[in-house]
């Protein structure tokens, strides 16, 4: 039987969306396929009060009857819960004394870039190269080099903004225009380079500044989890995939539960996907001559497990080993400049973006700690607010709420090491609402994350104080639970040597050679920057290659 499609792409988010766009305006037929039902401005709420709701925004208890991992997330709220999957029906399991907070599982067209913070910062080389610089762990496949013209591609259209600081440890990038910092992360800024050497700079984020491809800079209204009319954020939905279905060579397939990769037992090669509607709940078949998974780095590894006894694609025995996330505010500091206090607003303007201090740890020029490897990066913000939480009440309250206080506040974002031991299989006991089994996590930070935690505290303190301020807090999580990053990679890795990794540097399987898995899956290691970025970057470079090897009949 001849097969529908040129290409089948399993998921419409950061890594789907690019391939669907790059594919169908290669003049390929496609067919996207997404477990969540399609986006539409009338859904976003960015603009409403929480007046308006039924519960204003604060039933967090009848949320969790249905969505109690989700309701963790920072952006599932009643505006848009309905955008997140239903825990008791999409279910998973952790190991004994193993929690894991699986979060932002959307079920939307564009995925997790509907909810997600949008920070967007390049790998370095030596991010990539880690086992060379401090001989843990493993390289990857490939250099800096043979990413920076993907980055580039993928930032002139997403449009990031930030400031260019000519440091190793984050290249910069094309970015519009500066959002611009307030005076205390202005100051903040100053003195702690002016002191420590460190770098305080603006947050690289996907929020336009201005015009581009007919979406409209930010307007600054804030809460862009909710969504946004003008378009100024990067969301898959309106962007990629709307690109890709503007060719009229894209087939989108929502509420598609994908299930099983195909194969075609003669020649060994996968054929196309199972999946479920999640409407009719019927089983369909998708059939093309390369199936590309992009689902996310979990979902599409259970797709894999759930494929073959063993699972698919998996002679290394490596698939579902190697999990990754960020240490997520593991530690940091905060402290008040009474001295740049201005009038608190109620309804000024809300940047959509902070502060990041730059890695400056374990670095080729600067000190290696005796403590721990890698390293981690801040991010952050300084502004005015009301003082809430000031005592008293009656006339004496509320003068004193209005009494402005500014202040600045780092968290620490830090590089989990890959470890074999942290890993993924599939629950012999647990299957979802749809029958398809369920992933069972297993994983947990190490020491080296819990000293890394420490020194994040530290650190935040001495830059507190390099920048003069008062009432300086530090803080730590030692007991930080992993998932709460929504950073999960690794678990499908990149490799040259098909007896230790799942995928090539092309993010093509070693083991059926029309298979590919263009997601955070095939990470080698995680850095301490947000890996949204390079996982479109590697998507676009591993497209080039896919399209020059059907020309080849390669695939």
């Amino acid at each position: 039987m001849q097969p529908t499609f040129d290409i089948l792409v399993v998921g419409s988010g950061a890594s789907g969306g690019w391939a669907a766009k790059q594919l169908t305006e290669a003049g390929l037929r496609v067919a996207l396929l997404d477990a969540g039902r399609p986006q539409q401005d009338k859904n976003f709420t960015e603009h409403e009060q929480a007046y308006q709701l039924k519960y204003r925004n604060q039933a967090d208890a009848y949320l969790r009857r249905t969505r109690p991992v989700q309701k963790d997330c920072y952006a599932c709220m009643e505006y848009n819960a309905d955008w997140f999957c239903n825990d008791l029906d999409e279910p998973y399991t952790t190991a004994t004394g193993k929690p894991f907070s699986w979060q932002g599982r959307t079920r939307m067209i564009g995925g997790r870039t509907n909810i997600w913070g949008r920070q967007s910062y390049r790998l370095s080389q030596q991010d990539l190269k880690g086992k060379s610089f401090d001989g843990y762990g493993d390289d990857w496949p490939v250099n800096y080099s043979d990413l920076a013209p993907y980055y580039d591609q993928v930032e002139k259209y997403v449009g990031i903004t930030g400031i260019s600081e000519n440091v190793p440890e984050l290249p910069d990038g094309h970015f519009q225009p500066p959002m611009g910092l307030t005076c205390a992360e202005t100051l903040f800024r100053t003195r702690v380079k002016d002191k420590l050497g460190w770098t305080a700079t603006l947050g690289r984020s996907a929020n336009l500044t201005k015009p581009t491809n007919g979406r409209a800079p930010c307007h600054y209204c804030g809460p862009c989890e909710r969504g946004c009319i003008t378009h100024s954020y990067f969301n898959a939905a309106f962007t990629t995939v709307a690109d890709a279905m503007r060719t009229g060579r894209c087939t989108l397939i929502p509420n598609a539960m994908v299930h099983q990769v195909l194969l075609d037992p003669a020649s060994g090669k996968a054929r196309g996907v199972s999946y479920v509607d999640r409407t009719t709940r019927q089983t369909r078949e998708v059939t093309a001559k390369v199936v590309l998974l992009c689902a996310q780095a979990l979902e599409s590894t259970r797709i894999l497990l759930n494929s073959a006894p063993g699972g698919l694609a998996n002679s290394s025995g490596v698939l579902g080993h190697y999990l990754m996330d960020h240490i997520w505010v593991g530690g940091g500091a905060s402290g008040d400049f009474p001295e740049l206090a201005a009038k608190a607003s109620v309804n000024g303007p809300r940047r959509p973006d902070g502060i990041y201090v730059i890695r400056f740890q374990n670095t080729p020029r600067g000190p290696r700690s005796k403590d721990f490897l890698r390293g981690y990066g801040f991010q952050g913000g300084g502004a005015t607010s009301f003082s809430m939480a000031a005592p008293g009440f009656g006339a004496a309250y509320k003068k004193a709420v209005l009494d402005p206080q500014t202040s600045v506040r780092v968290v620490g974002f830090g590089e989990c090491l890959a470890r074999y031991e942290n890993h993924v299989a599939l629950d012999p006991n647990v299957v979802d609402t749809f029958g398809i089994p369920v992933l069972r996590i297993s994983m947990q930070f190490g020491d080296n994350e819990r000293a890394m935690i420490r020194d994040m505290a530290k650190t935040g303190v001495q830059m507190m104080e390099a920048a003069g301020a008062r009432n300086v807090q530090p803080f730590e999580v030692p007991d930080r639970i992993p998932g709460y990053g929504i950073h999960e990679v690794g678990v499908a890795r990149m490799g040259d040597d098909p007896k230790t990794s799942v995928l090539n540097q092309f993010m093509q399987t070693h083991d059926i050679k029309n298979l590919f898995v263009m997601d955070g899956s095939c990470f080698v290691s995680i850095g301490c920057q947000n890996p949204t970025l390079t996982i479109m970057a590697l998507a676009v470079r591993s497209c080039d290659y896919l399209m020059s090897e059907l020309k080849k009949g390669n695939v």
